[in-house]
């Protein structure tokens, strides 16, 4: 059967995630309900991994197989989704892959930024955390380089999760400071659940000299959640950009095909 992927950005406020879920609205559910609707025939969608509660997305990547034929034929295809969808989600595109291709089991990275507000600012609040107290953002920084010894990070991980293994390639991790805001940057091969809001309030307390170098450390090495600082708050999260080998976009079934893109 085809496959497709899709490209889309959400604002995940009023979602519990982006996981189907009972009695809570999942951004999976409401695509899948607006993809079946307008496909006429039952979809399903496969993500490229879980974004928690009210965490967002830019460039999210998720698949799906359809034999509709509007996916070949309609060039306003994109468009009618969109006018569907509630104005907290945008596809960008749909692109036609190789039936094997999978969003999810084929990504070789993550990369996701938090976002602090230095000053009260009615327009950052919504997206960002708001701390004006001061930072060392160098010890932060330092304490972020530690995260490249480590493979597992069972301490920052939501407890009673059913994955195999508590193990990320942390290839990435730094903070930049702007004018007004300070963000950090962490791209690793996978991340756990909770993993970067744990390891974004963990180094907060490495900022505010609560911790030192060492005892974040320490605290890696324990291997126990109780350990590590409180979750950071998931407003300031997004989920920024998944990457896949080339030989996924190459093959002929992936580079014959059109990419269905908004006709505005």
């Amino acid at each position: 059967m085809p496959r497709y992927f899709i490209v889309l950005d959400y604002n995940g406020t009023p979602f519990h995630g982006w996981q189907n879920q009972p009695n809570a609205v999942s951004v999976q559910e409401v695509l899948e309900e607006a993809f079946t609707l307008i496909l006429k025939e039952t979809i399903a969608i496969t993500g490229c991994g879980r974004t928690d509660t009210r965490v967002h997305a830019k460039n999210y990547v998720a698949h799906f197989d359809s034999v509709s034929e509007k996916l070949e034929t309609e060039p306003n295809l994109v468009h009618k989704l969109n006018r569907f969808l509630p104005k907290e989600i945008a596809i960008q595109y749909i692109k036609k892959m190789h039936p094997e291709a999978h969003a999810r089991f084929d990504a070789t990275s993550r990369t996701y930024q938090y976002y602090i507000s230095r000053d009260k600012d009615p327009f950052y609040y919504p997206f960002s955390f708001t701390y004006q107290l001061p930072l060392r953002v160098d010890l932060m920084n330092l304490a972020a380089n530690q995260l490249f010894q480590f493979i597992d990070f069972t301490s920052f991980s939501k407890v009673d999760t059913d994955v195999k293994t508590n193990n990320c390639k942390i290839m990435e991790a730094y903070w930049q400071e702007t004018e007004h805001q300070l963000i950090f940057t962490i791209k690793a091969d996978r991340f756990l659940r909770n993993m970067v809001r744990a390891i974004v309030g963990t180094l907060l307390e490495v900022g505010k000299e609560k911790l030192t170098i060492e005892e974040f450390r320490q605290i890696i090495e324990a291997k126990d959640r109780c350990k590590a600082g409180h979750s950071a708050k998931a407003q300031a999260l997004f989920l920024m950009n998944v990457e896949y080998p080339y030989s996924i976009i190459a093959k002929k079934e992936a580079t014959d095909s059109q990419i269905l893109k908004p006709n505005l």
